[in-house]
């Protein structure tokens, strides 16, 4: 015999709804609702955040204090972003390795643990010129690699 999934636990159904579902149970829940900061508590109920709840509970036509949606719009305003920041693109060499340059490094193959760079410097290439003689490109010899 097979063996049974076990059966995976959802969180509860006001949670897991679409802005429409929650707008016509939120005009259930509203009339109920006994406390103080009816913003908070309804992000909390239906599990989203508080500019969610402000724009939600606006839409139903809930008067809110104006110096307390100001103040939580500027909040939420000035957070600070959860995004990750863009990452760097690399160059990628046939096998997919980066290659990582700067300055003093042509290729700089790994770091050491005090975060200091080695690989190999400009100056150990030999410059080869071009057959036009318009520009200078470097090569790296088998021996040169010190690794």
């Amino acid at each position: 015999m097979g063996r049974r999934k076990k059966k995976q636990i959802l969180p509860p159904r006001r949670k897991r709804m679409a802005r429409p579902a929650r707008l016509q149970s939120a005009r259930h829940w509203i009339p109920k609702y006994q406390g103080k900061n009816l913003c908070r508590t309804y992000a909390t109920w239906f599990g989203v955040d508080l500019g969610c709840a402000l724009r939600e509970l606006e839409l139903l036509g809930v008067t809110l204090d104006p110096t307390y949606v100001e103040r939580l719009r500027t909040t939420l305003r000035n957070r600070p972003s959860r995004k990750k920041p863009a990452e760097t693109s690399t160059n990628q060499d046939d096998d997919g390795y980066a290659a990582v340059w700067d300055d003093e490094f042509a290729c700089i193959v790994d770091f050491t643990s005090a975060d200091f760079p080695f690989g190999t410097t400009w100056d150990e290439l030999e410059p080869v010129a071009l057959e036009n003689g318009a520009a200078v490109t470097y090569t790296l010899d088998d021996g040169d690699i010190p690794f």
